[in-house]
């Protein structure tokens, strides 16, 4: 049972200025910027454009961003820091 305050992860994609935007299952989408966290030797992969947009939903833990080699955020995180999208 789930018992965190965010709902499941839909998708998510990867945005020009190290963003991503994060869509919920409920079809609430956010905005997260990731350029804080591109730095250092464990993220700094992520600066990479490239590598940045091959981005997505971390297969074992499925509300989790995740990146191939590893790097992941908090998924508290990327629902509670990231900007609400209204259409």
């Amino acid at each position: 049972m789930k018992t965190d305050t965010f709902p499941d992860l839909a998708s998510v994609c990867a945005l020009d200025n190290y963003q991503i935007k994060v869509t919920y299952v409920t079809g609430e989408e956010r905005l997260f910027d990731v350029g804080p966290y591109a730095n250092g030797p464990w993220y700094g992969e992520l600066i990479d454009p490239e590598y940045f947009a091959r981005v997505s939903i971390d297969p074992q833990f499925k509300d989790t961003v995740s990146w191939p080699h590893g790097q992941d955020l908090a998924p508290h995180e990327v629902y509670e820091l990231g900007i609400l999208i209204d259409e």
